[in-house]
């Protein structure tokens, strides 16, 4: 059961789901990928979810053009890693769960041993080399990845489950030309907050995933679009995953 502590920060949720959908979330562990813009968004609403345990992996250190967009981050952490400063902030919104900074490059040497005792990816990085390492590491595992990637007002994001979608190499065969990506905070606020969304859903068995589709939200217009994609047979990821 629920102490009535906890019951009270997560009520207006557990109208949602229920006690038991909390408690699956307390039990889940999360992995993180960047404490930039995408990855505040996703790391303060899964605090303040209540995710049991946020590991949060980054090697960059808080820089002031940072600090439209990375939510965790203020003035005061200028010069100091991004992974400890989003510790201090998050144990701030929720010293309920168990949050771990890792101040490191994330790279095919050390991914495996990142993601120990990790159920789910959340993807808040902004490259494709690196968006495609999680996506290998994913079907590895067979863990979810939650994807999600903005530019300027635009943004977009998709679900996959390892097994049972297509895999981001399906979806994207080759990367966009490396370039520095205008940004906004509202933009990373919504596609990091749709991320969780998927992640809440998946964990509590709410909704209809966002498996098989990508969702793209351009902030000019005001509007979303929808895009249906399938499993590649011929795919160099997830065709070699048996």
């Amino acid at each position: 059961m629920l102490g009535d502590e906890k019951k009270g920060r997560y009520a207006r949720q557990i109208l949602l789901f229920g006690e038991g959908g909390q408690k699956k979330l307390k039990r889940t562990r999360v992995f993180i990928a960047g404490a930039g813009g995408l990855g505040s968004a996703i790391a303060f609403y899964m605090a303040a979810a209540g995710f049991g345990g946020v590991r949060i992996v980054d090697c960059d250190v808080v820089e002031l053009s940072n600090l439209n967009r990375q939510i965790l981050h203020s003035e005061a952490d200028l010069g100091r890693a991004k992974a400890l400063s989003a510790f201090d902030a998050l144990a701030g919104i929720n010293p309920e769960i168990e949050v771990e900074a890792v101040v490191e490059r994330i790279s095919e040497e050390n991914i495996d041993e990142l993601l120990q005792g990790c159920d789910m990816i959340m993807d808040g990085m902004d490259s494709f080399p690196s968006r495609y390492l999680l996506n290998r590491a994913a079907l590895k595992r067979a863990i979810p990845l939650f994807h999600g990637a903005i530019s300027g007002y635009q943004g977009q994001a998709t679900t996959i489950i390892p097994g049972r979608t297509a895999c981001l190499s399906c979806l994207f065969p080759h990367p966009p030309p490396p370039a520095t990506a205008p940004a906004i905070g509202s933009t990373c606020g919504v596609i990091g907050s749709i991320e969780v969304t998927e992640a809440i859903k998946y964990i509590t068995g709410k909704g209809r995933l966002l498996e098989n589709r990508l969702l793209l939200w351009d902030g000019l217009e005001g509007c979303l679009e929808e895009v249906a994609y399938e499993p590649n047979p011929s795919c160099r990821e997830c065709s070699q995953v048996k």
